[in-house]
């Protein structure tokens, strides 16, 4: 490379970043609640990562909120795909119930996922918080 092109990249290269982390934003804040086989009941450690998720949400006004609901591959697919529907529904409620505008909340059931390492990790429901 030339040295005038390589003085020209090193002058661009400051706006170049800037402009890609501009677009970027920040990183979503994200929480996991897990739920038992079969069920979208929260037990109490659910209920304290809602109310944690809540309050970032709430400090974070303009943020979009994503809730999304997943299950195990046990069963049947639509068995699945309604749990994790019902999850995430249960999820989001209870963000709402905590202040947080309906409206503001994305709720997508993803329906099975396999197992990771534990078959716990499929029984999940992800809030994302911005991003």
């Amino acid at each position: 490379m030339s040295p005038r092109r390589t003085l020209l990249a090193l002058a661009a290269a400051p706006l170049l970043l800037a402009s890609c982390q501009a677009g970027m934003g920040p990183a979503p804040q994200r929480y996991v609640v897990f739920f038992t086989e079969d069920s979208a009941a929260l037990n109490e450690n659910g209920e304290q990562i809602i109310r944690t998720a809540a309050a970032a949400a709430r400090a974070a006004p303009a943020a979009r909120i994503t809730v999304l609901g997943f299950a195990g591959p046990a069963g049947s697919a639509a068995f699945n795909q309604a749990i994790s529907d019902a999850r995430a529904r249960h999820v989001a409620d209870t963000l709402v119930q905590q202040g947080i505008p309906a409206g503001r909340i994305d709720i997508r059931p993803r329906g099975p996922v396999p197992f990771e390492a534990m078959p716990t990790e499929s029984r999940r429901v992800e809030i994302a918080i911005g991003g």
